[in-house]
């Protein structure tokens, strides 16, 4: 079976085609990063033009020479995210269904992630915890099966992605600020200033990262001469920051779960200080830690098709909008 997914929620337009025997036999991402960049974030009335623009081209370069019309479903991202994105992406999941005759199923995006490692590692069992860490999104999801999750613990302010993004304006880097502050913290001492761990010693499993952001804001506006060397250290010492609240808490999460597996999923997965501190924790523990590749780590179609071939059950008949903003996994149902 071929599952046709589609991916708009935010600012990449990607197509990916799933098929039950083969795995990912064709898929395409354009990313609006450049465009937004200039901007300093996503601008979401841009986001959804885009997405009208490029969407089929983005399809042709997905199917390559795989006929469509043997194509048996199509999936798509109907939320959480942007909601003139979404819709974009609905409308034409939409008008492919109708021309083909073929069913659609709504998928959530949040779900697509915590899914998207099983895609490329079929040893991974449920249960499992998972962490995501994206710039819209930072939690501990105590995954027990297919549709059945548990959020364990989440941001209550800031998702972890966008402290960076923030952190990276604050020091004149591009946007994202994510891999730049990574880039730029290699040459920095990640102890050069004791930013706050916010939440770290909380009962809980929540996170909180507007707090830290604010302590590097208060940090810059007192240097009086920024150098090079200085923001190495700021990026370096924010960065280390954060990476100690999320191992403190995965280490957490597995003690009191007593899951033996872990996935890291999201945008910020791809951090390699944050793996490398991960794989620490993870030999310490005993536990076996999984990662998307690094095309799957930030928002991609793939997922979406791959959770669309295991939720097939699930198709709509109506053409009813199912787009939502907001989608929280604990309406999620097998």
């Amino acid at each position: 079976m071929k599952t046709l997914g589609i991916e708009t929620s935010c600012d990449e337009t990607a197509i990916a085609i799933y098929d039950t025997e083969n795995g990912i036999i064709g898929e395409s991402v354009f990313s609006q990063i450049k465009m937004h960049a200039e901007y300093g974030g996503v601008v979401p009335e841009l986001a959804s033009r885009d997405h009208c623009v490029k969407i089929v081209t983005v399809l042709k370069e997905a199917l390559g020479d795989i006929d469509i019309n043997t194509i048996d479903q199509i999936a798509y991202t109907s939320g959480p995210g942007l909601l003139g994105a979404l819709l974009i992406g609905e409308s034409f999941a939409q008008g492919l269904s109708a021309a083909l005759q073929i069913p659609l199923l709504p998928i959530n995006h949040l779900e697509g992630h915590l899914m998207s490692p099983v895609m490329e590692f079929p040893e991974i069992q449920t249960p499992y915890i998972s962490l995501l860490v994206s710039g819209g999104h930072s939690m501990i999801v105590d995954v027990k099966e297919r549709g059945a999750y548990e959020i364990l613990g989440q941001s209550q302010d800031d998702a972890v992605g966008e402290a960076f993004d923030k952190v990276g304006k604050l020091l004149d880097l591009p946007y994202p600020g994510g891999p730049h502050i990574e880039k730029l913290a290699l040459n920095g001492n990640p102890h050069a200033y004791d930013f706050p761990r916010p939440m770290i010693h909380s009962d809980n499993l929540d996170l909180s990262f507007s707090g830290l952001k604010t302590s590097v804001l208060y940090t810059v506006r007192d240097i009086e001469n920024m150098t090079d060397e200085i923001k190495a250290d700021i990026a370096a010492s924010f960065q280390q920051a954060v990476i100690d609240v999320l191992t403190c808490k995965i280490k957490k999460a597995v003690e009191a779960s007593g899951r033996s597996d872990v996935i890291i999923a999201g945008g910020v997965a791809a951090n390699k200080a944050l793996r490398a501190a991960i794989k620490d924790l993870e030999n310490s523990l005993g536990i076996r830690v999984f990662y998307p590749s690094l095309k799957y780590c930030g928002d991609n179609a793939a997922m979406i098709a791959f959770v669309g071939s295991l939720r097939s059950s699930d198709k709509i008949e109506t053409k009813a909008s199912y787009v939502r903003a907001r989608w929280p996994l604990s309406e999620l149902t097998k």
